[in-house]
């Protein structure tokens, strides 16, 4: 079977060849041609029979709602267009709208896999009308992992993104407990190997996943994970999951504190975190930590500080009462 396949990236080229290797043919087109086979959408679409199959992998978003435009212009009643980016589903729903009205159908697909996809499969998430699906569905059995798992009709248009928006919101609280356990394990002076704790962790335990495998693998290259800056960016989805728990009243505190922290991972010195460390001094006198000064050291005990009256107050002289909060 032929499918057009927009966007040759990492994953998109990927896929491509997986398609390939399934024994389907595929027309790729990519901004870059040194990649791509053809030379624009249009050639891209005239190169398929009817009725076309077009998936395209392109950042959400702008370059999505732009691609979907044009393709609308291109292609024709009975085609399909797949959105296998990371889009919110609220764009799926109304690329399902404007696609109606030409009567081109739309799947919508969140795509897991990442570069690993080419050989393992791609666990697969889709949403859309059966008619839809059954057209597209002979790429999905050749993308997705070997085996009964790893595809699945979500349900309705827009599905298919909100369930992989919601995978993505638990894999950041994944990554985050296991990056915590990992930072306490080395803290401590009496476990002398934290890399072999985690791949003892691999076989018979409860917590073990591909995830942890990939921990232990980045271990292995660097034990203390030396070089690699405590910054971390999020792709959109972690607060999309957030929102959603808030728009539909379902608490999500794991999610929520792991997408917290990597807020917190791009500051260098935490405004919020001086207003505590000012706080805790003023009610129980705690000891606070100053910048150093040109040329000197910093000032573990805190200095001085003044109170409301204007007097010093030496941080960590401690008050009358005992703090009741910390």
């Amino acid at each position: 079977m032929d499918i057009g396949l927009v966007g040759l990236g990492k994953m998109g080229g990927n896929m491509r060849e997986r398609l390939r290797r399934a024994g389907h043919t595929v027309v790729g087109y990519d901004r870059n041609q040194d990649v791509s086979d053809a030379t624009s959408l249009a050639d891209m679409v005239e190169q398929l029979p009817s009725p076309k199959v077009v998936w395209v992998m392109v950042p959400a978003g702008d370059a999505t709602r732009a691609t979907v435009a044009e393709l609308a212009e291109l292609l024709g009643e009975g085609d399909v267009v797949v959105d296998g980016g990371n889009s919110r589903w609220t764009d799926d729903l109304e690329h399902a709208e404007q696609l109606a009205k030409l009567g081109i159908g739309f799947v919508d697909c969140g795509v897991s896999g990442g570069v690993w996809g080419l050989e393992n499969g791609y666990a697969l998430m889709y949403g859309g009308e059966q008619e839809h699906v059954e057209k597209v569905q002979p790429f999905f059995d050749a993308l997705k992992p070997e085996g009964e798992f790893g595809s699945v009709h979500a349900g309705s248009v827009g599905a298919g993104h909100f369930s992989k928006m919601v995978h993505n919101g638990i894999e950041y609280a994944i990554m985050q407990s296991y990056a915590e356990g990992w930072e306490l394990l080395q803290k401590v002076p009496m476990v002398d190997n934290v890399t072999e704790v985690f791949r003892s962790w691999r076989e018979g335990t409860v917590i073990r996943s591909w995830l942890l495998d990939l921990l232990v693998a980045a271990l292995d290259e660097q034990p203390g994970l030396e070089g690699i800056r405590g910054y971390a960016e999020d792709s959109g989805e972690g607060r999309w999951t957030v929102e959603a728990g808030i728009e539909h009243a379902v608490a999500t505190p794991a999610i929520t504190a792991a997408l917290y922290a990597r807020f917190v991972s791009r500051q260098d010195d935490s405004p919020a975190m001086k207003a505590v460390a000012a706080m805790r001094n003023q009610f129980g006198g705690h000891a606070m930590q100053t910048a150093a000064p040109k040329g000197g050291d910093a000032d573990s005990d805190g200095g001085g500080m003044p109170d409301q009256t204007g007097s010093a107050r030496q941080a960590g002289s401690g008050d009358d009462v005992e703090p009741a909060e910390s």
